[in-house]
């Protein structure tokens, strides 16, 4: 295997380090770092309640479940060995869902359901059945509704995907990560290049319409030559889409994390060689960048979303999805609404208690103001398209550019140093700042305060 030269100018060690601080990953503006317990269920209620009868929602599961637990993992899960917890929950999930439907409006449309975790194929067949049922008894799915799920290797079954494509999967998510035994060892997630054809082969069955695999550099003892033999393993199955994540080590936050031996940690460097290697590689094969770690095949839906600057950014990452609200059901699940944000409590005892008293299991959220919207597009559009006209984002919500005079003041260093290049009032991320643009985008961001809260790395 041949590593070639860099394609594109990289930044340097001097510049890695003094801009590649702890920065959100803009999923959502404000972030999940300003949710508060002020928005509670009567909140939440009253949010609900005023949803328009002819928008068409999106909907989240999330299954907290795994038949492992991986060692890198930021995700709301834990590991079972047994199917008993996996079924109460579902019994509460259904629950659950009872009490949303009687708190919306009337009967709403459905445009996406997505399927998160943890791992949904962790389900039983009939548990799947079940939820699947019960949502579409909730809401009127459109016709081609994007149904996605989040799947783990280890415990897919061709049952299982049949039965998922009976109740209409077409978009599914591979957890590969990483080829490299040594690796696989050291963050306990072992799989081999067969196992995962035998999964491959299954979706391609049902013919899902989109198939991603999620790849990872920055784990312990991973090196550039090895990120690549792994993509060009992956690139044999021909997804249609890539997702090239950074490990995040936070072990304050995830304390399995500090079963990961931090000396095999990569540093920013090497780091930087495997996420950018990585990107020239898939892009030589075909793949169009989009965001800071997707790829898709030119036909896709994402490519061609990006391709015509609609691209948007939520909690599943880059997406297509239109949809003003986002309903969240499970443990930790969140939701997206016109006015504002709403989290379920993350601890499964106090969601039951929640539910078991007749309430809808929010802990926390943040209502949305009109100065949230304006940066908050802002933010997504570089986040998105790594470029924004600012005057054009102040016409639509009724502001001056001179309002942003602190925020450009903010990014005037980046500009220096050729991350970013603003003329007039446009601003562009430059191909040498394109894996720092979520330090950039912070300059935009009235809440971001570098020093109060720890944020995973910007690379």
């Amino acid at each position: 295997m041949t590593v070639l030269a860099p394609t594109r100018p990289r930044p340097t060690p001097e510049l890695i380090a003094k801009y590649d601080g702890r920065a959100p990953r803009y999923t959502s503006y404000p972030t999940a770092v300003q949710f508060t317990p002020q928005v509670q269920e009567d909140t939440y209620r009253t949010w609900l309640e005023a949803l328009p009868a002819g928008d068409a929602v999106s909907l989240y599961v999330h299954v907290p479940f795994c038949s492992r637990l991986c060692w890198y993992c930021g995700c709301n899960t834990r590991a079972v060995n047994r199917h008993e917890p996996i079924g109460e929950y579902v019994r509460y999930l259904l629950r659950e869902m009872g009490m949303l439907e009687a708190a919306l409006p009337t009967k709403l449309g459905a445009s996406a359901l997505h399927f998160g975790g943890g791992t949904p194929n962790m389900l039983a067949i009939e548990e799947l059945d079940a939820i699947v049922a019960e949502l579409r008894r909730m809401f009127d799915f459109e016709d081609g509704a994007e149904i996605a799920a989040e799947l783990d290797p280890a415990s897919l079954t061709r049952d299982w995907v049949l039965a998922a494509g009976r109740n209409g999967l077409n978009r599914a998510s591979l957890g590969v990560q990483t080829l490299d035994p040594k690796v696989q060892e050291a963050v306990n997630r072992r799989e081999s290049y067969e196992e995962i054809a035998e999964c491959v082969a299954a979706l391609r069955e049902i013919r899902v319409r989109s198939l991603n695999l999620d790849l990872m550099y920055g784990l312990p003892y991973q090196t550039t030559e090895n990120v690549l033999a792994t993509v060009d393993k992956v690139l044999t199955f021909k997804p249609e889409r890539l997702a090239l994540f950074g490990y995040a080590h936070v072990p304050w936050m995830k304390s399995h994390q500090q079963l990961i031996k931090e000396d095999a940690l990569p540093g920013p460097a090497a780091r930087l060689d495997q996420s950018e290697s990585a990107a020239e590689r898939l892009q030589r094969e075909g793949y169009v960048r989009i965001g800071i770690d997707h790829f898709a095949l030119p036909t896709d839906e994402l490519a061609i979303a990006h391709a015509e600057a609609r691209l948007r950014r939520n909690f599943q990452g880059y997406t297509t999805d239109e949809a003003r609200t986002l309903l969240g059901v499970g443990v930790s699940a969140i939701g997206s609404l016109p006015q504002g944000y709403v989290q379920n409590i993350a601890q499964e005892v106090g969601w039951r208690a929640a539910i078991d008293a007749g309430k809808l299991p929010i802990a926390r959220g943040v209502e949305v103001t009109a100065e949230d919207r304006f940066r908050g597009e802002i933010i997504e559009r570089l986040m998105c398209d790594f470029a924004v006209n600012l005057s054009a984002v102040c016409a639509r919500h009724g502001r001056q550019v001179s309002e942003l005079a602190s925020a450009l003041e903010k990014l005037a260093p980046f500009e220096a140093d050729g991350l970013v290049e603003v003329k007039g009032d446009k601003v562009a991320i430059t191909d040498l700042g394109r894996i720092l643009v979520r330090s950039a985008a912070a300059c935009f961001d009235a809440y971001f305060a570098p020093e109060a809260v720890r944020h995973s790395k910007a690379l």
